[in-house]
């Protein structure tokens, strides 16, 4: 009986200093899986929203220090609108299809300020698809435009520029904008990035819109056209119209050209 339970104390000894060994071996690997997959919660961010822009892709880096309060956009989220730039451009590096079948052929560049946030490439995605669509300036027959990339000849170059920019260079043409609107000298389209960003109060339709307006409007001075003003209330507002300054009771309208005909109302200076 007693080397019975001598031969049994000798079983479950053995399995103990089994199990403490199992043990150890579990909790190493642990440890070493634990180094490897668990990232330093001081260095990573879970959720990618979280990360800076990537401004390898704009040449860019935003700088929080030179920005405005946050303003509400069209969607009525709040955002963030640096008030300056660093004064210099990046041109974006593609090009573009001739756009219109007849007419003048008019290049031009997009450039973006660097110190914004913005991608030179985005934005001269945006401008051309605009200024490609037939009821833009193409419309007429009579026109035709095309994206060029940095470096090659060019009409006009789009600029897009911090308020505080935009407002230096709109001065140069005696132009007060008040860091406010856009302007357009020769050879150069000026486009207020809080515009952009934001668009205007009150202006009844979505942000899109309103950029197709801006654009629209300022590559019309680029063209030749001059100010126009409502033609009456609850009727759509020529592109030509100031309207970042107020609809005076017409409809936001971003196209020169409706139903195939050009839309325009009475010339203002």
């Amino acid at each position: 009986m007693g080397a019975i339970r001598g031969a049994v104390w000798t079983i479950l000894l053995r399995f103990l200093l089994a199990a403490v060994v199992l043990l150890g071996v579990a909790g190493a690997i642990g440890a070493a899986l634990g180094s490897t997959l668990v990232p330093d919660a001081g260095t990573w961010s879970p959720d990618p929203l979280l990360v800076q822009p990537d401004a390898s892709r704009a040449g860019t880096t935003p700088s929080e220090s030179r920005s405005a309060p946050p303003a509400t956009g069209a969607a009525g989220r709040a955002i963030t609108v640096p008030r300056s730039g660093s004064g210099t451009f990046i041109a974006a590096v593609a090009g573009g299809p001739v756009h219109g079948g007849a007419g003048r052929l008019n290049r031009y560049r997009v450039e973006v300020e660097a110190g914004t946030g913005q991608d030179p490439l985005e934005v001269a995605a945006i401008v051309d698809t605009v200024l490609g669509d037939p009821r833009s300036w193409i419309g007429g027959g009579n026109v035709r435009l095309q994206l060029v990339p940095a470096g090659a000849p060019a009409e006009f170059t789009v600029l897009l520029a911090s308020p505080t920019t935009s407002e230096a260079i709109c001065a140069t043409g005696g132009l007060k904008t008040e860091g406010y609107s856009s302007c357009r000298l020769p050879g150069r389209v000026v486009l207020n990035l809080a515009r952009w960003l934001t668009g205007v109060p009150d202006y009844g339709a979505s942000l899109e819109e309103y950029r197709r307006y801006l654009v629209n409007h300022e590559v019309g001075h680029q063209l030749g056209h001059g100010h126009e003003a409502c033609p009456g209330a609850g009727q759509p507002a020529p592109v030509m119209q100031q309207q970042t300054y107020g609809l005076t009771g017409c409809v936001a309208n971003s196209w020169p050209y409706i139903g195939g005909k050009r839309y325009a109302g009475r010339p203002v200076k």
